[in-house]
């Protein structure tokens, strides 16, 4: 059984892809590069949604606490109709931010879904920074939080270091090289969403003869 809310569901049937991260300041490098990511996957073709900023200032995650507020559920609701997600966070003290941590925390919630968590999608992520060790520890402490949630983390992962990389008005960053890693993380979770769709779409096969 699939999950009874699907962007796949829809008459379109292009992918749903939810961005998820940036800071309380509106602005940050991360929910730039989120916006610029999501503007590369609705020109191939999918639909996006972003959560960041004030949205994710949720209580903190309570194991078997069953009482969510609306911000809490508008997150979950999100995660559960994603198709593909990207994920960008700041790197503060060697590791992802605590708003971010606790967001994803949430994804718990999703354990009864089938398939559970970030099971059969595709996770694009982002790991901003002043400096490259901090970009780079960022980016392994996600993937290992992904790998935990059963997500596939797209084979390209995007550290921006914020001394030598800045963002235009409209969100698209000074640095060629990283408008173009942006470009191709956007592309891997598309593409990684519509062939699992088209799988999904697949004729069953018909049981062998006895």
């Amino acid at each position: 059984m699939r999950r009874a809310m699907t962007a796949n569901s829809n008459p379109d049937d292009s992918p749903l892809i939810l961005g998820i991260g940036g800071t309380p300041r509106p602005g940050s490098a991360s929910e730039r590069s989120l916006r610029h990511v999501l503007a590369h996957a609705r020109a191939l073709g999918a639909r996006t949604e972003l959560l960041t900023g004030p949205q994710l200032v949720l209580p903190i995650y309570v194991p078997h606490e069953g009482t969510r507020d609306a911000a809490v559920h508008a997150l979950v609701t999100a995660l559960r109709r994603a198709n593909g997600i990207v994920v960008a966070s700041p790197g503060y003290h060697g590791s992802l931010s605590g708003l971010i941590k606790n967001a994803l925390d949430y994804v718990e919630d999703l354990r009864d879904d089938q398939p559970p968590y970030f099971e059969d999608r595709a996770v694009g992520l982002i790991a901003c920074a002043t400096g490259w060790q901090a970009t780079g520890a960022t980016l392994a402490a996600l993937r290992s939080i992904v790998h935990a949630l059963r997500g596939w983390p797209t084979p390209l992962g995007v550290a921006i270091n914020t001394s030598e990389c800045r963002f235009d008005a409209d969100d698209t960053p000074s640095s060629p090289a990283i408008d173009r890693q942006l470009e191709i993380l956007a592309t891997q979770v598309v593409r990684f969403a519509e062939q699992r769709a088209a799988w999904e779409r697949r004729p069953a096969r018909a049981e062998p003869a006895r």
